[in-house]
């Protein structure tokens, strides 16, 4: 299975959910990729131009309501709002 972070330079969570990530990546069986984003109207495989929602984002994490643009997203964690999602929160959206 393969993992992409699409990130964009200036995020600060980037860094987090990347070694989180790197962190789970041998654990769960996965290979991670990155690609940092420079524009909202980047191409992704999945997306027919990254109509970027945010910062670091991954197919789990996106509900196709998120707003347009390189900015900060926020996660519901179980300790409120956050930059990032938990390290159980990653593992359950690529077990899915």
């Amino acid at each position: 299975m393969n993992v992409e972070l699409l990130y964009f330079e200036s995020c600060p969570n980037a860094r987090i959910v990347d070694v989180r990530l790197t962190a789970l990546e041998s654990e769960l069986r996965f290979r991670l990729s990155r690609r940092e984003v420079t524009t909202p109207g980047s191409r992704t495989p999945w997306f027919p131009e990254v109509r970027q929602p945010s910062s670091w984002t991954g197919r789990p994490f996106v509900g196709g309501q998120e707003p347009i643009g390189l900015s900060c997203r926020i996660y519901e964690t179980p300790a409120g709002p956050a930059g990032c999602p938990t390290d159980q929160q990653l593992r359950e959206a690529v077990s899915r």
